[in-house]
């Protein structure tokens, strides 16, 4: 199989277990729909939310904006961590999502200012509705799912409602580079 069939059909995976996702956090049938409009009720829509890398911050693969809402981009940041290592809750929050999506495990946590944090391939130590902590282990890094595959890594996306951010953009120390004026 070539390169380019390879990304084709990592995009088209990545896509639909995004797309799964989104659906398992806005079906209005599910604890999950309950979860999320309630951490969303107290969250302000205009707030900065600084979170903390939920892996240590060794980037494998960078986010790539897609140029339309069903385009080919990387809606996330890859981190480079071992098999087995602790996934961190990058900041306080409450589990939207916790289980599988087409053969991987999926953590999800909505962030009191709205951002929502999605973290694959997790074995999920927490549960559905459960609140967390920043820095608080949420699971453990699969292999099976990996980005990176044959080496294992963490995908970390991070969305404000329907749109994907840059995960580098809110972390805490890294967020983007604003020039002010000086002052006498």
């Amino acid at each position: 199989m070539t390169t380019f069939a390879v990304r084709v059909r990592g995009l088209l995976a990545l896509a639909a277990a995004s797309f799964l996702v989104g659906v398992a956090l806005g079906s209005p049938a599910s604890a999950t729909a309950s979860a999320t409009a309630s951490a969303t009720a107290s969250a302000s829509a205009t707030a900065t939310a600084w979170l903390d890398a939920p892996a240590p911050l060794d980037v494998a693969a960078v986010f790539q904006a897609p140029l339309s809402d069903w385009g080919p981009g990387h809606r996330g940041v890859d981190l480079w961590a071992d098999e087995g290592a602790d996934i961190l809750a990058p900041g306080d929050g409450i589990v939207t999502f916790a289980g599988r999506v087409a053969g991987r495990g999926v953590v999800v946590v909505l962030h009191p200012s709205g951002l929502r944090s999605t973290l694959e391939p997790v074995t999920a130590s927490v549960r559905l509705g459960e609140n967390v902590s920043r820095g608080q282990p949420v699971g453990t890094l699969e292999l099976t799912g990996s980005h990176c595959a044959p080496r294992a890594c963490l995908h970390w996306g991070v969305r404000r409602g329907d749109e994907y951010l840059d995960p580098l953009d809110v972390l805490r120390g890294f967020g983007p580079i604003r020039l002010l004026p000086l002052r006498e």
